[in-house]
């Protein structure tokens, strides 16, 4: 029996705090995935579908991008994932009754869990001009809205075309390929909120924007450093990953300001003995103050630089560029700065010094907790100086490694979603479809909201995603949004930008990764590209939610075909009838997609992209050569009686879509609105474990950013630092606060002041 989803808004502001945990996965990660999946799905689907999640004739898991074994599991999933793809194939619908009895208004007093609790949505959905709640619409009628909005607009740049990182790689180079031709580079995606200073360091510093590394690389390091990450929870399948290096002879350093459960011990459901006694897995914790990473690695090349015979001097001298500015730099690191910035005992980097030493093969792991920072892109470069220093990029065993989050997150960018496209890219696109592409910039995720609130953008279309819960300045964004003529979401399932509206509203509703695609040509599927640029297909086996769903290489031809009209000569209806001619104009445009149909066929587990530095120590960049980087030291200052505060996620979350009010490595149940302080700082504050508090941002611009009524948590953070649930949070971070180069939200480091509030 499947169980109704919950009719009222759960209490998520008075949890139960238990001691965290200090391991991960085992029996209980099994009990949850099953008591989730069995309440979405019921036994026989359940079975029917977890089975082929992530196999070569399966789908591929709608939660993160970590890459798949050639030989997998039976059970080729981690217990998020099954919980993504549960809320997917789930039997719960959102019907056009169901937004009949609940208005706008409503939905919008309603939180984030219990709208994705509701279910698919069956049928396209239009709220009108002063209407106060969705009505169903043909889907004639809904690109006619789409086509008259953008007609009007004074120009193409009044647009914006977002994308989430679960959009395949058809319908993104389909997306991307209509925003062009229409006349507008404006494809913000959520690599702008990620991973977007990742790639802007990578592509100074060794060419491409993209880890350098493979599983099997993995498998073969002496050393991997894990810095600004939780596998246990945002990429669990990466423990069984860390588990087999060990199993190897690898030694993992773990640098983190929160102790988290996955990389103490994994408890690997797969086997007898992991479920039972699990695999420790860290040799050397750092916890870290939030921000200090730069000044870390910034000291550890000083002393590479100063232990003879440290530096591979061939591949230096060889590949390189930039090294004599950069040593100069490093000479100039302080130990008292360090120890000041990252909070750590100099005895615990000396001993990370010595792990490296000893390393011949080294790859450093990262995610959010070193790219959402306003100095990220410098930290990361001084990561890629340490790699370079050792000739740790292109040997096998070592590399670079940015932890993508959701599964084709990279893909769409490889696809041509970006604000600023290099215009090889645009010169082969045009070539190929007789289309002129616009040459300028267009915006990225913080652009489009100032654009918006501006009122320089009039018509914001999502493919996929949550946009108003997963960027910064929640108030600011959410009023922004309001301005527009037109929103339109392509959605499997409700979300709180489905409340936030213009004077018009679409939900587009589409197919999703579960479900059976079949179009005029037969039975389609689709691709994705993982965390380490390998392509594979993806083919749901489930009958689709409803039969009035559209998938999104559809939605996408359909809406270019409305809006263009016949002055387009791309052959749009072919591109909805049959995949893989778009993977044939695919093959013609992105380099290293030839032969890209034959491959697939050759292959069902893909394959892989090429990468200069990986395969050939080739470096495309300005110079020719890697390049040494050098810039001053930064980290967060924080004044007296405040706490320098990181968003992150629970364990019953994915990005912004809760699965549960529970974060059972961490000790909380039954809600959301915590906070972890240091049971020190937070006796300095007077704030007992259990008292509430609310958060207060301060930043130059003045304006005091508030949320309120947070349960204190007393919790081993490193010293001075705090931590909370995003989005919830998000309203602290003023869209202004942003990366330097890669303008990506700063949401790991807000300075905040903590007021005490009464209790819930």
């Amino acid at each position: 029996m499947v169980s109704k989803p919950p009719a009222g808004d759960p209490v998520q502001d008075a949890p139960q705090v238990t001691p965290p945990q200090h391991a991960a996965a085992g029996l209980p990660a099994v009990g949850h995935t099953l008591r989730i999946a069995r309440e979405q799905m019921g036994s026989l689907r359940t079975a029917r579908t977890l089975l082929r999640v992530n196999q070569k004739d399966g789908f591929d898991c709608p939660g993160c991008a970590w890459p798949e074994e050639d030989r997998r599991h039976v059970a080729e999933f981690c217990e998020n994932g099954a919980k993504a793809v549960a809320e997917e194939a789930t039997l719960r619908r959102v019907t056009p009754e169901f937004f009949a009895a609940h208005p706008v208004a409503d939905l919008a007093e309603r939180s984030g869990y219990w709208l994705g609790q509701q279910g698919r949505i069956t049928q396209p959905m239009l709220l009108p001009e002063g209407g106060d709640r969705y009505e169903p619409v043909t889907w004639e009628r809904a690109f006619g809205i789409v086509a008259e909005e953008l007609r009007a607009l004074g120009s193409p740049d009044e647009a914006l075309f977002y994308t989430s990182g679960r959009t395949s790689n058809e319908a993104a180079f389909l997306l991307q390929l209509f925003a062009r031709e229409f006349g507008t580079n404006n494809l913000p995606d959520c690599s702008n909120m990620c991973h977007e200073s990742s790639g802007s360091a990578l592509t100074e510093t060794i060419g491409v924007g993209k880890g350098s590394v493979s599983l099997e690389d993995l498998h073969k390091a002496d050393l991997i450093v894990v810095a600004g990450q939780n596998p246990g929870t945002n990429h669990p399948r990466m423990l069984s990953a860390l588990e087999k290096a060990k199993a190897a002879g690898a030694r993992i350093i773990s640098v983190n300001p929160l102790p988290e459960a996955g990389l103490e011990r994994f408890k690997n459901p797969q086997t007898p003995r992991g479920m039972l006694k699990g695999a420790a897995l860290t040799d050397l914790f750092l916890q870290i103050r939030i921000g200090g990473d730069q000044a870390l690695f910034r000291l550890l090349n000083k002393l590479v630089l100063a232990t003879p015979g440290a530096v591979d001097e061939e591949f230096v001298r060889e590949h390189t560029h930039g090294y004599e500015e950069f040593a100069a730099a490093a000479e100039e690191a302080d130990w008292d700065e360090t120890l000041a910035a990252t909070g750590l005992e100099r005895s615990e980097i000396e001993r990370a010094l010595e792990m490296v030493l000893a390393s011949e093969r080294t790859i450093v792991c990262w995610a959010m907790g070193l790219t959402q920072h306003k100095h990220s892109v410098p930290t990361i470069r001084e990561v890629v100086n340490l790699l370079l220093l050792r000739g740790d990029i292109g040997r096998p065993g070592s590399g670079v490694c940015p932890v993508r989050g959701h599964s084709n997150v990279q893909g769409d960018r490889t696809m041509g979603i970006f604000e600023r496209p290099a215009p090889a890219f645009l010169d082969a696109l045009d070539k190929e479809f007789g289309i002129v592409s616009p040459r300028h910039h267009g915006f990225d995720v913080v652009r489009s909201i100032q654009a918006l609130r501006d009122g320089e953008a009039k018509v914001f279309f999502a493919m996929g995603g949550n946009f108003v819960a997963a960027t910064p300045d929640t108030e600011v964004t959410e009023a922004a949004v309001r301005r527009a003529r037109l929103t339109v979401h392509v959605s499997t399932k409700l979300n709180r930008s489905h409340a936030v509206t213009g004077t018009r509203a679409l939900i587009l509703p589409t197919l999703g990764r579960t479900d059976k695609d079949v179009q005029k040509g037969g039975r389609q599927f689709v691709t994705v590209e993982d965390s380490m640029s390998l392509v594979h297909a993806s083919r749901g086996n489930l009958p689709p939610a409803s039969p009035h769903l559209l998938s999104e290489p559809a939605i996408v031809a359909r809406m270019a075909r409305a809006v263009l009209g016949d002055g387009s000569a791309t052959p749009w209806e072919e591109f909805e009838a049959d995949y893989a001619r778009i993977r044939d104009r695919i093959a013609r445009v992105v380099p290293g997609f030839e032969d890209f149909n034959a491959r697939l066929a050759a292959d069902p587990g893909g394959f892989a992209l090429p990468h200069a530095p990986r395969d050939e120590r080739r470096f495309p960049t300005r110079t020719g050569k890697a390049n040494f980087t050098a810039a001053p030291v930064e980290y967060p200052r924080v004044p007296e009686g405040r706490l320098l505060l990181q968003t992150l996620r629970s364990h019953d979350q994915y990005n912004t879509t809760i699965y549960g009010l529970d974060d059972r490595y961490r000790g909380i149940k039954g809600g959301r609105r915590v906070v972890l302080v240091h049971p020190e700082d937070a006796a300095a504050l007077g704030l007992a474990d259990g008292a509430y508090a609310d958060l207060v941002s301060e930043w130059t611009d003045g304006v005091e950013r508030r949320a309120p009524g947070f349960r204190v948590v007393h919790y081993p953070t490193a010293p001075g630092c705090a931590a909370a649930y995003y989005p919830e949070t998000n309203v602290l971070v003023p869209l202004e606060s942003t990366a330097d180069v890669s303008n990506t939200p700063a949401s790991k480091s807000v300075i905040v002041r903590l007021e005490q509030s009464p209790s819930a």
